[in-house]
C-alpha cells in the first residue's frame, strides 16, 4: 500500500507545495513559548550578537543548559566529560535587542487524528470530502527550532523570551472508516454501511509546541468482501493530520 503512495507522491507535488509553504509562514506568526530551554545538544543556527557568533559559530554543535537569563554552553564533543554543571567561562547572558536560534533534531513518535480526507473523482463519483473517524501513529524525524533573547522588566530584572517551533516529515499508519454505498462498490454492496479501512502514508508536520498539524498523502484498503470493488481501494487521498501535546 504505501509503494503506491510514494508512486503518488510526483503527481501530488504541485498541490503539497503551496500548502507546505502556507504551513511554514504559519510557523513564522504563531510558535509555541516555552519557560526553560530543554537541557541538550543543538546546533546553532542564527545569531545578532557579534561576540557570541565569534564564539559559537553558526553551523557549530554545542550542549546548552539554560539557568534563569543565562546559557551555559560546551562544545558537543566536551559534553560527555562533564557530570555536574558550573558557571563557566563559556556562557551568554541573554540580552534584549539580541537573540540566538538553536536547532535540535530527534525521531518524532505521534498519534494524530484526520479530520478530514479529499478523494479525487473516480469512477463518475465526484471529489469526496470523507469526514469519518480516522486515527494515525506517525513515525519520522523532525527539527525544532528554539528563538532565545529576553526582555527588560521594571528593576532591571530580565525575562527570558522562548519561542520554539518544529518542522519534520515521516510516514503514519493507522485505522479508520468509510461511507460504503453501492456507487462506491461498483453496486456489489446490498445497503450502505460504514466501513473499516487500515490507511498509510506519508505526511509533513508543524509542531507549534501546543499542537500538531500535517499535511498528508495517504491511501486505504478497505476490509472485508467489499474490498475489492471498492473504487478507493489503494487510491490515494490528500489530508491533514492533527493532534496535541499533553506533555
Amino acid at each position: 500500500m504505501l509503494s503506491g503512495v510514494l508512486c503518488a507522491m510526483k503527481s501530488a507535488g504541485r498541490l503539497l507545495g503551496p500548502l507546505s509553504g502556507l504551513g511554514l509562514l504559519a510557523g513564522c506568526a504563531a510558535v509555541g513559548h516555552l519557560d526553560t530551554l530543554p537541557e541538550g545538544r543543538y546546533t546553532t543556527i542564527q545569531t545578532n550578537d557579534a561576540t557570541l557568533q565569534g564564539a559559537w559559530p553558526n553551523g557549530r554543535s554545542l550542549y546548552a543548559r539554560q539557568s534563569a537569563d543565562t546559557l551555559y554552553l560546551l562544545p558537543d564533543s566536551a559534553a560527555h566529560s562533564r557530570t555536574t554543571w558550573a558557571p563557566l567561562p563559556a556562557y551568554y547572558r541573554l540580552r534584549p535587542g539580541r537573540h540566538i536560534v538553536l536547532a535540535a533534531r530527534r525521531l518524532d513518535v505521534d498519534v494524530f487524528t484526520i479530520p478530514f480526507k479529499v478523494r479525487p473523482p473516480r469512477a463518475g463519483v465526484p471529489v469526496q470530502l470523507n469526514t469519518n473517524f480516522n486515527a494515525a501513529l506517525y513515525l519520522g524525524r523532525r527539527l525544532d527550532f528554539y528563538h532565545l533573547t529576553s526582555h527588560q522588566l521594571l528593576g532591571g530584572r530580565r525575562q527570558p523570551i522562548i519561542r520554539t517551533t518544529g518542522l519534520g516529515y515521516g510516514i503514519f499508519t493507522g485505522l479508520g472508516s468509510s461511507q460504503i454505498t453501492p456507487d462506491f462498490t461498483r453496486q456489489h454492496a446490498t445497503t450502505d454501511y460504514e466501513g473499516f479501512v487500515l490507511h498509510a502514508g506519508v505526511a509533513t508536520i508543524y509542531d507549534a509546541h501546543i499542537f500538531n498539524l500535517g499535511l498528508a498523502v495517504g491511501a486505504d484498503q478497505l476490509l472485508g468482501p467489499d474490498g475489492r470493488h471498492w473504487i478507493y481501494q489503494r487510491k490515494p487521498w490528500f489530508g491533514v493530520l492533527f493532534g496535541l501535546d499533553l506533555n
